[in-house]
């Protein structure tokens, strides 16, 4: 499950201006407030400054609406304003340096429950995973409070420093903080530290934390998995497809499994949400997490974390197909459903690797605040790229946004929009090809004119790729029939060319990779198995447990 106590959905108005908490807020968060058990202090450490005055404001807000939280404001942290949130008595506590509103209150809110003893929404597995750890461990987070991606890591962190005092955590605001962000040379977040060198970059579950912390977490799990019973259906991939089919098949009451590299998939990389039908706005993440929570309402064995690398279909039919996975174990079932998904597609040219999150990234909503004031590129001219170009020129000094075929492909609603923004250049038929440096950040970009043949370069510090994605097919090659871009090729019932395995989502071949379209397409996949599976022969006990 995600991490901390859920349901948390509480979100200030205005996104991106810091305070006040409105009234209504306010009421809200009392309630959850009741929920704290043991006695916290918030204990801020702050300036003269305006954003000092801001946070202050707002522990105050805080302390207001409970009488077991108290405020001292005699912190002496280097960063300011910071505070800590700490359980009374205890070396239990977690920090935050800036103010942890828009993306972040979710992460505050959570903190004070969990610091006052609210017990978190994760399974005793994990928790005692966490417990368990040794050592010494100091977490650093850089954030912004734009980036749909940090909260998850954020709150991770966070529960792992309440449940196992040798691990420290503190979230920092890259936008209030900028002298440590040039320093560091940090053009992504989430960016994580731990005891001073980094850790990671992007989105992190506290599963995934532990199981790189402990150096056994991989043989448990293949342990545990290898003595696993055969399922009837296998889902390969957590995403809005996987999760439909895994809830089509419990549905029918036969043995379903799920094994998923990330829980949610792509979803959980995407902002806005507004063409879910009957959901006028979501977030990829709280929709993730839903999707997730509903699989678990079923009887359904979810094997996160897990990658799989390859495929080796039944020798007869009726027979068990296997799909052995990354740590090296296996898994059996009668039959499978692919739902891979797809990533972000990369240019594929020189200094694009050697760069990325050094100045290449792939979120404009996630990074685009720590480009402030900077020259940045958005590669791509469809409705992402021109969305990007049109976010990013409110925060940045100036766009320019290449284009490699003759005119953009956006809706006209956003070109419009895009060619109404000063600080935005658009170049048409230019074809990438390098990503300049210095050795530790981008300077600039290099592109040939498809019209002149000529090469230009353009001076910039950050470079967001917006070209489309790329099907997780690469550990299929030929196993099962793929369509030249790499695609999964599907008939309409969702079968592929072997026979018991099926497949649904971004990684087919079926047009218009859309959420909605990936939860119907999973759903029919699911119940495509199903009538598979009742038109077998019927197999002795006997006989099927001696060939598995």
């Amino acid at each position: 499950m995600r991490p901390g106590c859920a349901p948390v959905t509480l979100t200030p108005k205005k996104l991106m201006e810091p305070l006040m908490l409105d009234a209504d807020l306010k009421t809200q968060l009392q309630a959850y407030l009741e929920k704290v058990v043991h006695p916290i202090e918030l204990v801020a450490s702050l300036d003269q400054g305006e954003k000092s005055q801001e946070l202050k404001s707002l522990l105050q807000d805080i302390v207001a609406l409970s009488d077991k939280i108290s405020l001292n404001l005699d912190g002496q942290d280097a960063r300011k304003p910071s505070f800590a949130i700490n359980r009374l008595g205890t070396d239990i506590g977690v920090r935050f340096a800036g103010i942890p509103m828009g993306h972040e209150f979710t992460s505050l809110v959570l903190a004070l429950l969990q610091v006052g003893g609210h017990p978190p929404k994760v399974t005793q597995e994990v928790i005692e995973q966490v417990r368990s750890l040794d050592g010494d461990f100091r977490f650093e987070t850089f954030m912004s409070l734009s980036c749909h991606s940090c909260p998850d890591t954020v709150q991770a962190l966070n529960l792992m420093s309440v449940l196992n005092p040798n691990i420290k955590h503190v979230a920092i605001d890259g936008a209030l903080f900028q002298d440590e962000v040039n320093a560091r040379q940090i053009m992504s977040v989430p960016t994580v530290f731990l005891n001073g060198e980094l850790f990671d970059t992007g989105r992190m579950t506290i599963e995934q934390i532990a199981a790189r912390l402990d150096n056994n977490a991989a043989g448990r799990a293949a342990e545990q998995i290898r003595g696993k019973a055969p399922f009837d259906v296998l889902v390969v991939g957590g995403g809005p497809a996987g999760a439909a089919a895994a809830i089509y098949a419990a549905r029918k009451g036969i043995r379903t499994g799920v094994a998923a590299e990330r829980f949610g998939g792509q979803v959980l990389d995407t902002m806005a949400i507004e063409n879910f039908i009957s959901v006028p706005y979501t977030e990829g993440p709280k929709l993730a997490a839903a999707l997730e929570q509903h699989v678990h309402e079923y009887d359904v064995d979810v094997m996160n974390l897990q990658r799989a690398e390859q495929l080796i279909p039944a020798d007869r039919e009726g027979g068990l197909h296997e799909v052995r996975l990354a740590n090296g174990a296996s898994l059996k079932a009668k039959t499978v459903i692919l739902s891979t998904g797809a990533r972000w597609r990369n240019m594929n040219v020189p200094g694009e690797q050697e760069y990325r999150n050094k100045g290449v990234t792939y979120c404009p909503h996630c990074d685009g605040p720590l480009f402030k004031g900077k020259r940045v590129a958005v590669i791509g001219g469809g409705n992402s790229g021109v969305e990007a170009a049109i976010d990013l020129a409110g925060i940045v000094g100036h766009v320019t946004l290449l284009e490699f075929d003759g005119k953009l492909r956006a809706d006209e609603v956003l070109q419009r929009k895009l060619r109404s923004l000063p600080n935005v250049e658009v170049i048409v038929s230019a074809q990438t090809t390098e990503v300049a440096g210095d050795g530790q950040k981008v300077t600039g970009l290099h592109y040939t004119d498809r019209s002149s043949g000529e090469s230009r370069q353009v001076p910039l510090e950050g470079v967001f790729v917006q070209i489309g994605l790329l099907p997780n097919t690469d550990w299929l090659k030929g196993t099962l029939k793929l369509s030249p871009r790499g695609e999964i090729e599907v008939d309409v019932r969702g079968e592929t060319s072997i026979p018991g395995v099926f497949a649904a989502g971004d990684v087919t071949t079926v047009p218009y990779k859309q959420i909605v379209i990936a939860m119907g397409e999973g759903s029919k996949a699911s119940l495509s198995a199903f009538d598979y599976l009742i038109r077998l022969p019927v197999v002795s006990e006997a006989h099927e447990e001696a060939v598995a």
